[in-house]
């Protein structure tokens, strides 16, 4: 059997045939393909003269940076597998994941020495230390380590069936998950989605990278430009006016923002409409609904083919695309594709089931279940959750959906985010959808919160349009007209921000915490 074709091989392959084309910018240099190979290769011999082997874990701590990119190329290389962290978490859950993962390296990038001193010493089989920012026992600061290494590729020639990386969810329902990623499942994703788009900008066309790398979005989206032979430019953290500028000034052909992000760069640059966006190609948004509003504006001012991904850290990254047809379709009139997430990806097989595992009808509501080579094939050391995953063969996502006779793929909302009220099963997404209609509404959130008549009433939580105040009864006058009485809200709040993970989600079990606190029960 032929040997699976690894993405790693696609880097090494445009190493050779553009070598002196930028491959990736960063806060602090430029580097061309032959240049980053080269640090790939260093890393890689770093990792194995630090006595770690094939199946070997190692934590890596950084904001945004062309080595955090490198550290998966060079995983790649090896055999050994990366646990990317999120800077945001506490020193604590950092502890957890690594002593979970059993990592026994871990390399700290700038600026978190202090914060990793708190738990070094908890870090149950860490043996091997590496800073950007000084030296330490084990090695001299990262910058040296890696120039002291062999620029030679090592050919460790990891199979498809390898992890290519173990990436830590969330935790929304509890403590984080490992999730098993191969170099097959990778590849596969990778493809699909290549396959699924329309029109790929050329290989000299520059990418501009915000998302963290920690999150499986962002590492697709850095393969996806890199495979293409794309120069990408990553930044550290989201600013709009700073992403608007490099936009602009380093004409950009493709980028990826979550809805949030798309809507500051359209309300905090004020000339935004008034730049040259004709190298602006692709534009790709996930993670959360976006407004109407908001969509028609981006494409007003951008005018370029534009995107939606619909997937998770357990399908690789993308299971779902909404192409620029669909877009143009709803804009044109067809509105219910706003609420689509696309159709499945070629080689992806995606079903809407009921609570017994049952098909439905296009349209009925169930949960959203797919299977295909981008599904994990689980969770770390965790067999009871790897089987609900993946029960009859078919990854379980928790989202509740429908399918249409296009096989366009609708999500209603999180299964776990369901509200029951009086009896009745409302999907908050369905109103905050209605919520995001309204002209002084920019973000909206939905939630159930406790209620003596009903179980749960339903309670939005409003930001408002900048210098905007909104009155709560004409928000919900304004929802009687658009939804079920019984979907509309019984309260309203305005606050200044929604809390949100890093993949633009918003923190739901965060924002119901306080009105279920001293409840005996927490619905949801």
């Amino acid at each position: 059997m032929a040997a699976t074709v690894q993405f790693h091989d696609q880097f090494d392959f445009l190493a050779r045939t553009q070598p002196d084309q930028i491959c990736i910018v960063d806060d602090r240099r430029r580097l061309t393909f032959s240049e980053a190979s080269r640090d790939v290769n260093r890393f890689a011999n770093g990792l194995l003269s630090l006595g770690l082997v094939r199946g070997d874990r190692f934590g890596f701590l950084a904001r945004n940076c062309a080595e955090m990119w490198f550290m998966y190329l060079a995983a790649a290389r090896t055999g050994i597998v990366p646990i990317p962290l999120n800077y945001r978490l506490a020193p604590a859950e950092w502890l957890h994941i690594l002593n979970d993962a059993g990592a026994k390296a871990l390399i700290v990038g700038p600026g978190y020495d202090a914060a990793v001193d708190e738990i070094i010493e908890s870090l149950r089989e860490v043996r091997w230390r590496v800073s950007f920012d000084r030296a330490t026992d084990d090695a001299p600061p990262f910058a040296q380590w890696l120039e002291a290494q062999s620029d030679a590729r090592p050919d460790m020639g990891p199979s498809g069936e390898d992890i290519f990386y173990q990436m830590y969810t969330s935790g929304t329902t509890g403590l984080p998950k490992g999730v098993l990623v191969t170099h097959a499942n990778f590849a596969a994703n990778l493809y699909q989605s290549l396959q699924f788009v329309d029109h790929l900008p050329d290989h000299r066309s520059v990418a501009l990278v915000v998302t963290p790398l920690y999150h499986a979005a962002a590492v697709w989206i850095a393969a996806f430009c890199t495979a293409r032979g794309m120069t990408i430019h990553l930044k550290t953290d989201f600013d709009p006016v700073d992403v608007v500028n490099t936009l602009e000034r380093e004409r950009v052909a493709f980028t990826f923002l979550v809805p949030a992000m798309i809507q500051a760069c359209l309300t905090q640059v004020p000339d935004i409409d008034a730049r040259d966006w004709s190298h602006l190609e692709m534009l790709m948004y996930g993670a959360s609904p976006i407004a109407e509003d908001v969509l028609r504006r981006a494409v007003r001012v951008f005018g370029c083919d534009v995107y939606q991904a619909y997937g998770m850290t357990e399908t690789t990254a993308i299971l779902t695309l909404l192409g620029p047809a669909a877009h143009r379709r709803a804009l044109a009139g067809e509105e219910h594709l706003l609420l689509a997430c696309g159709q499945p990806l070629p080689g992806t097989e995606i079903r809407i089931v009921d609570g017994s595992g049952a098909p439905v009808p296009d349209g009925a509501s169930g949960q959203i279940i797919a299977r295909g080579p981008q599904i994990v094939p689980g969770y770390w050391r965790m067999p009871d959750a790897t089987a609900a995953f993946l029960a009859d063969g078919w990854a379980h996502t928790g989202d509740a959906g429908a399918r249409d006779a296009e096989g366009f793929v609708y999500i209603r909302d999180r299964i776990k985010d369901m509200v029951v009220s009086g009896g009745e099963n409302i999907y908050p997404r369905e109103v905050e959808n209605a919520l995001f209609a309204h002209p002084d509404v920019v973000d909206a959130a939905v939630i159930g919160v406790p209620d003596d008549r009903f179980g749960e009433a339903l309670l939005a939580l409003i930001v408002a349009a900048p210098g905007k105040y909104v009155d709560a009864e004409e928000i919900i006058a304004f929802c009687r007209n658009r939804l079920g009485g019984y979907k509309v809200p019984r309260r309203i709040e305005q606050v200044d921000v929604l809390p949100r993970n890093a993949s633009g989600k918003v923190l739901k079990q965060v924002l119901r915490e306080p009105y279920w606190r001293d409840q005996n029960r927490a619905v949801g």
